[in-house]
This record gives C-alpha cells, sequence and structure tokens, in this order.
C-alpha cells in the first residue's frame, strides 16, 4: 500500500512530479547557456549531419559497448577479493564502486538504445531521453569519484552539442 500526503495524494507521484520539475529547470538553464548565451553556434549542415549520424553512433557503440562492459562486470567480480587480499586497502568499496559504475554504464547503453527508434523519427521525446542518459552518466562518474572533472567536462560538451540540435527534434 503507498502512503499518502496530507492532500490524499501518493508520495512517489509527488516524487516523480518533483523530479521532473527539477529536469525541467535543468533543461531551461542548459538551453539557455548552451543555445542562446552560447559563444557560437554549430552550422546548420553540421547539426543535420549530428541528426542524420546520431543513431547509427549509438547502435555501433552500443554494439561495441556490451561486451566490454560484460567483461568488465566478469572482472570486477573475479578481481575485487584479490584486491581486497593484496593489500589493497579499499577493497570492498573499489570493487562496490566498480559494480555501482559498470550498472550506470548498463543504465546508460539501454537508455539509449531505447531512443534509437526516436532518433531515426527525430522525436522530443528520444532528444530527452539522450539528455536524461548523459544525465545519468554524470551522476555515474560523480559517484565513482574517479572521473568527477573528466564526467563534467564531457557532460558539458555533450549538452552543447546535445541542445544545438535540440530545434531538429520535434513531437
Amino acid at each position: 500500500m503507498s502512503e499518502k500526503n496530507s492532500n490524499g495524494e501518493n508520495r512517489g507521484s509527488e516524487a516523480t512530479a518533483d523530479a521532473k520539475g527539477v529536469l525541467s529547470q535543468l533543461e531551461g538553464i542548459l538551453d539557455e547557456y548552451m543555445v542562446q548565451k552560447a559563444p557560437f553556434a554549430l552550422p546548420q549542415e553540421v547539426k543535420e549531419f549530428l541528426a542524420k549520424v546520431s543513431p547509427y553512433l549509438i547502435i555501433i557503440f552500443a554494439v561495441m559497448a556490451l561486451p566490454i562492459i560484460f567483461a568488465a562486470l566478469g572482472l570486477t567480480a573475479i578481481l575485487s577479493p584479490f584486491a581486497m587480499m593484496g593489500g589493497y586497502r579499499y577493497g570492498f568499496e573499489w570493487g562496490f564502486v566498480a559494480i555501482i559504475g559498470l550498472a550506470i554504464s548498463v543504465i546508460t547503453v539501454i537508455i539509449e538504445i531505447i531512443a534509437v527508434p526516436g532518433l531515426f523519427k527525430r522525436t522530443q521525446g528520444a532528444w530527452r531521453l539522450l539528455f536524461y542518459a548523459s544525465i545519468v552518466s554524470l551522476i555515474g562518474n560523480i559517484i565513482s569519484l574517479s572521473g568527477i572533472v573528466s564526467g563534467i567536462i564531457g557532460a558539458i560538451i555533450g549538452w552543447y552539442i546535445l541542445f544545438q540540435v535540440k530545434e531538429l527534434y520535434k513531437n
């Protein structure tokens, strides 16, 4: 049974609405800085090229990433106990962080794969899925603590490109 707030609404729906509100605010801020206040805009030909090529690139990178993710998952499971026994002070944490990072990578790839049909049709929903995947990826970099700076730089570059081509994706 789900809990209800004082208005009789489910708390889960409140959390979902709050998350959507935060994501909408972030999207608005990024749209302002990555499009309206950007020092330069990508030429229309480049935007068209990126919109045409992106679904194919996602398919190629997903196919290439899945064996790597599965191999890394197996290696992490095998090597974590040895890291702890071999004197690596934080063997448990290393394994935990690695598994969280791999799980986030899998989630990101799945979101991107789900977006592919809509990318071919250039729907706003598919564009938004790529935006969500970029946020999940950034959160994964922050959680893993190993790639915070590179994750932030990558997110900014990715968001710039993503928001530059946003106008090509309609409902």
